[in-house]
């Protein structure tokens, strides 16, 4: 499929995928969501795709934020459902099953911030600028930002900042546990890269039981959670990539897994 507000990279078997707006600081409008709901999809189906980045477009914005233009045209009905739109990416993105980085290389603002959440990994520039301004349109967060915000810094750090709208630094946004690394903005892309490939060569039947037994056990009461990780681990000790990595370990070599 074409796009014409991303682009897609493949190298290896880390995509690239990158908001091309960098006039709007590519803002994310009806378009760009449906194209990254499409992109994402096509990823989650193919075993070439290990781990996905995502970052934007110039040096300013990862994305600044949704449309205005299109917020300002809301209803209500129009407004909940502009809403589950995007909610439905996010989720489609915290629940991919692969990796997924946010690699935030400018202001990532409203949506851009509900986006970068949604990832595994948040790798921030040192010149990065993060927050929920969406109180300051006389409107609150849609795509999931009173959600995931506090299960990310807690109820107090979240309700400042959805209350407040005031933007946060990278450092700050680390210090709070917003973001799991901040880097020079000349390194951003070179460091990313890196883990990307590492988490890429990691054996992917376990990586999506973590990614789920993390996801899922958080919304579970502790024992039900515990079960659930001993379902999940039982599904990865029959696979050919345990019995590999194991193999391995004993032979003092790197494992080549499959997936499998």
């Amino acid at each position: 499929m074409t796009f014409d507000n991303i682009q897609v990279e493949h190298d290896g078997g880390v995509l690239v995928v990158t908001i091309n707006r960098p006039k709007v600081l590519n803002a994310l409008n009806s378009q760009t969501v449906d194209e990254l709901r499409h992109a994402m999809t096509a990823a989650a189906g193919d075993d070439t795709v290990r781990c996905i980045v995502v970052t934007g477009a110039g040096e300013k914005a990862f994305v600044a934020g949704a449309d205005i233009n299109e917020l300002a045209e809301q209803t209500p009905v129009g407004g909940s459902a502009h809403a589950q739109r995007g909610q439905a990416l996010l989720d489609l993105i915290e629940r991919l099953g692969k990796p997924v980085i946010a690699a935030i290389n400018g202001y990532a603002l409203g949506g851009g911030c509900e986006l970068a959440m949604a990832c595994t990994f948040r790798v921030a520039s040192d010149a990065a600028k993060l927050g929920q301004p969406e109180i300051n349109l006389g409107i609150m967060p849609g795509y999931g930002g009173s959600q995931r915000l506090p299960r990310l810094v807690g109820k107090g750090l979240a309700l400042e900042m959805l209350l407040t709208g005031n933007r946060i630094g990278a450092a700050e946004a680390h210090r709070i546990g917003l973001v799991n690394r901040v880097v020079a903005a000349s390194d951003l892309m070179t460091e990313v890269r890196a883990l990307a490939a590492d988490l890429a060569s990691k054996a992917p039947i376990a990586v999506r039981a973590i990614i789920a037994a993390v996801n899922d056990g958080a919304e579970m009461p502790l024992a039900q959670a515990l079960n659930h990780e001993a379902a999940l681990f039982g599904l990865v000790a029959s696979t050919e990539d345990m019995r590999e990595g194991t193999r391995a370990f004993l032979e003092k070599r790197k494992p080549a897994f499959k997936g499998a």
